[in-house]
């Protein structure tokens, strides 16, 4: 047996299921509450048996290791737990950061365990990279024993290679706020706590700032303290995205609001994130065709100089839009763009529209745009931007010909 950690009520092992056939690795977590009352000692087992059920309970989804035992041995409680064989994430930023489309499978895959832990009154406190575990391996066949009261005698669990699986789940951690650990007890790792969590009150929403931490960790592998503006009291995460990369309006928004120090400005559910999610990517794209040559769309824009320059350097081939509304397929806000065009005040319009490209691109505003910086634009957003102008300048900037 090799002691693989330390906490504030126990340590954590890991082993060998001796009862199973194939001798099979698993996790064994001791739980130490000093305690020479025996009237205490046996409320602590008393309530140690009652959440064993709970965290049992929690071990029949498929990215939360399995409970596979549970005993008291000299004054201290044990938990035997499924071992996930593979890397944390952690481990993995080790090798490489991770870029925005790897954050929004996280977030995909991540959200339902949330959910699910959340729905059965549980808060796990810690999530952080290193709790975290892409499973990559074939998962450990364990059969099933009987071990908790009430549940079904046989079955296996399955879990799918390419998850994420959500680890470290003790039973200090579901004990807080009982008579054992007192509600106050701070459980979890400073750098990823919410601020109420730090005062000794975590809530759901707690889970979700834990979980934002963690996507700007892995973008940046910057220290989360680190990131941190105190004095203007706000999250400072884009100065540190490595050189050349950058991060969506639309998952730089809901990274935002994962990270509000405020519980009221922040996501109250893990269903309210997988909505954000969906909605980001539920735009429907549009028929498009080609239109006029680059030659005429920039004989167009003459009446703009500074416009001309921008569009015709950033716009290679222009598209089409039936939609009337102003869409953006990574939430850009049109509506001073809007504003400014129906004014007719040309020369602020025109520097509005650099800033929304800059937004659309996850770019810091008044960045320089390359050429080949339209891959990464939505068609959407491209669309909508060329739409307003063609509309409030009467056509006479037309970059696309139906």
């Amino acid at each position: 047996m090799k002691k693989v950690g330390q906490g504030s009520f126990g340590k954590t092992f890991l082993g060998v299921d001796e009862q199973h056939p194939m001798k099979l690795p698993c996790i064994l977590k001791q739980l130490s509450i000093p305690t020479q009352d025996p009237e205490s000692h046996h409320t602590t087992a008393r309530l140690f048996r009652r959440e064993v059920m709970r965290l049992g309970q929690l071990g029949q989804h498929p990215q939360i290791p399995l409970l596979l035992a549970h005993f008291q041995h000299n004054q201290n409680l044990y938990l035997v737990q499924e071992y996930i064989q593979d890397l944390t994430l952690k481990q993995e930023l080790q090798q490489a950061l991770f870029n925005e489309e790897q954050i929004w499978q996280f977030l995909r895959s991540l959200l339902p365990v949330l959910r699910f832990i959340h729905q059965h009154q549980i808060i796990h406190r810690d999530i952080k990279p290193e709790n975290i575990i892409r499973r990559i391996s074939p998962p450990i066949n364990y059969q099933k024993p009987p071990y908790l009261p009430g549940e079904n005698q046989a079955g296996e669990k399955l879990g799918k290679m390419g998850e994420f699986v959500l680890i470290d789940f003790g039973v200090a951690k579901l004990l807080t706020g009982t008579a054992l650990i007192r509600t106050g007890t701070v459980i979890g790792s400073p750098e990823y706590m919410a601020p109420e969590q730090t005062r000794g009150k975590a809530l759901p929403a707690s889970d979700l700032f834990s979980l934002g931490v963690t996507c700007i960790h892995l973008l940046t592998n910057v220290a989360p303290w680190d990131m941190f503006d105190v004095v203007n009291d706000c999250w400072r995460w884009r100065d540190f995205l490595p050189s050349g990369s950058s991060v969506s309006q639309g998952l730089g928004n809901i990274l935002d609001k994962l990270l509000q120090n405020s519980v009221s400005q922040r996501y109250q559910t893990a269903e309210q994130v997988l909505q954000a999610l969906e909605s980001r990517s539920s735009i429907v794209r549009q028929p498009v065709k080609n239109i006029e040559s680059l030659a005429l769309v920039n004989q167009k824009l003459s009446v703009l100089p500074s416009m001309r320059s921008l569009v015709g350097r950033f716009i290679p081939q222009v598209l089409t839009l039936d939609e009337k509304e102003l869409i953006s397929a990574v939430g850009v806000e049109y509506g001073k763009l809007q504003y400014l065009l129906a004014v007719q005040k040309w020369r602020e319009a025109d520097m509005e529209t650099w800033a929304v490209l800059c937004d659309g691109l996850g770019k810091r505003r008044k960045s320089y745009l390359f050429q080949d910086d339209i891959d990464n634009l939505p068609c959407e957003d491209l669309l909508t931007i060329d739409r307003l102008w063609v509309k409030y300048s009467q056509g006479s900037i037309d970059l696309i010909k139906e």
